[in-house]
């Protein structure tokens, strides 16, 4: 896995490049006439190494060993910088989100409670959700479809209250609600209708993007957009040492997109402000898995989030780095 990510083959690829290179068997310490693996073993040791916390464990077990072989320490100089990634899932427009949202919950019940829906799904409901959704760029009718289609959901949604009033809805149905509070209101007149900018839409940071990946959140910097997530990478960056990463970090991207509006905190130091947030106290409760920094830099302010557990430390320095090669000025 080392080796795909240097060289960036695909899964087919890098075992074939297993088979045919000889520095892929010379690294990996495989013989000449090794035959090499499936490549669907890469994909099932990913899935593997995904599950709990055996990702945190493999990397627990590399800083102990490099510890012990004496290319970490702590009380050493660390940076934090940060990266976007990108959620599994396609833009949707606000009616492919809808649609697709109600798609999820009717085949939800369909496997679990096919008979609510009867006398509810009609041919009308086959022809909008029987299929996953893919719109063109400007459908016709989208807003009395959107509108159309919250009255399913809410229909929908009230089906199933009825027939199990007080049961916790399937995850599916959660999220379905959840969208229809971001998207829809109900006016004076007691009539649902989509959401407009005077009725308040739902901020970045709460907005669901997908039904699918219900964590993912779409984010502009400057000009980068995207829809997914932040993370958050601290590495060594002693100039007598290698580099070595002591931390990763990933939270939602939008936590930390419009500071005041989501962090319970602030404090100042020096020309540095730090922002205290939910997922920089989880970030903060394993600091640089126990290699304490003496100097911690940040490149970028997004990172800054991830360094706030030096604020109770007064023998640590905050700064932000500069240079590609520098670790941090002091704050």
């Amino acid at each position: 896995m080392c080796l795909q990510f240097l060289h960036g083959p695909s899964d087919r690829q890098a075992a074939e490049a297993v088979r045919c290179r000889i520095d892929f068997k010379y690294a990996l310490g495989l013989e000449l006439d090794d035959p090499g693996f499936h490549h669907s073993v890469l994909s099932d040791f990913r899935d593997r190494l995904a599950q709990g916390d055996r990702a945190d464990a493999l990397l627990d077990l590399m800083l102990e060993r490099l510890r012990m072989a004496g290319l970490v320490k702590e009380r050493g100089r660390h940076r934090t910088d940060s990266t976007h990634v990108l959620a599994t899932a396609r833009k949707l427009t606000r009616l492919e989100l809808v649609t697709e949202a109600v798609r999820a919950a009717l085949e939800e019940l369909a496997r679990h409670a096919p008979e609510m829906l009867d006398g509810l799904v009609t041919a009308e409901w086959g022809e909008r959700y029987g299929r996953p959704v893919r719109m063109c760029s400007q459908p016709s009718h989208p807003v009395a479809r959107l509108t159309q289609t919250g009255l399913d959901a809410r229909d929908l949604l009230g089906r199933f209250r009825e027939n199990r009033p007080g049961q916790v809805l399937g995850p599916m149905l959660e999220v379905l609600r959840q969208i229809m509070v971001q998207h829809f209101v109900v006016d004076a007149r007691g009539q649902l209708r989509p959401r407009t900018e005077r009725d308040g839409l739902a901020p970045a940071r709460i907005r669901i993007e997908s039904p699918y990946e219900t964590g993912a959140r779409w984010v502009r910097r400057g000009n980068t957009r995207w829809t997914g997530y932040l993370t958050h990478v601290t590495e060594t960056c002693d100039e007598t040492s290698i580099s070595v990463i002591t931390d990763v970090a990933t939270v939602a991207s939008a936590a930390v997109t419009r500071l005041p509006e989501c962090v319970p905190g602030t404090v100042t130091i020096g020309r540095f402000t730090i922002v205290t947030t939910p997922s920089t106290r989880a970030f903060a409760d394993t600091p640089s898995r126990g290699m304490k920094p003496f100097v911690h830099g940040c490149r970028g302010k997004e990172s800054g989030v991830a360094m706030a557990y030096l604020l109770g430390r007064e023998d640590a320095t905050i700064g932000m780095v500069k240079e590609r090669g520098g670790c941090g000025d002091r704050a």
